[in-house]
């Protein structure tokens, strides 16, 4: 009998060390999970930051203002402009 009772303490020891370990396990995982959500969340911020500043360097008007500026470009006069209509096949 003593010895089906060390057994068992020595199971129930076991057991103990076993489910300390796991919980020890599952709260590294969740804090390693907070931390990639809280990363992911300013990545998210970042990349929304990026794509006002992206849609502002490509303006219409601040282009313009470059050609014009630096380049010396300037809007030809409407007797200069000429259209020109391709058909479907010449386009291909």
């Amino acid at each position: 009998m003593a010895k089906l009772t060390l057994l068992l303490l020595g199971v129930l020891v076991g057991c103990a060390l076993g489910l300390v370990s796991a919980q020890h396990e599952a709260r590294k995982l969740y804090a390693a999970r907070e931390q990639a959500q809280s990363l992911a969340r300013e990545l998210n911020v970042e990349y929304g930051r990026l794509q006002l500043e992206a849609g502002t360097w490509a303006r219409h008007t601040r282009i313009a203002e470059i050609a014009r500026r630096k380049l010396g470009m300037r809007v030809p006069e409407p007797r200069r402009v000429r259209s020109v209509r391709l058909d479907r096949e010449q386009a291909r």
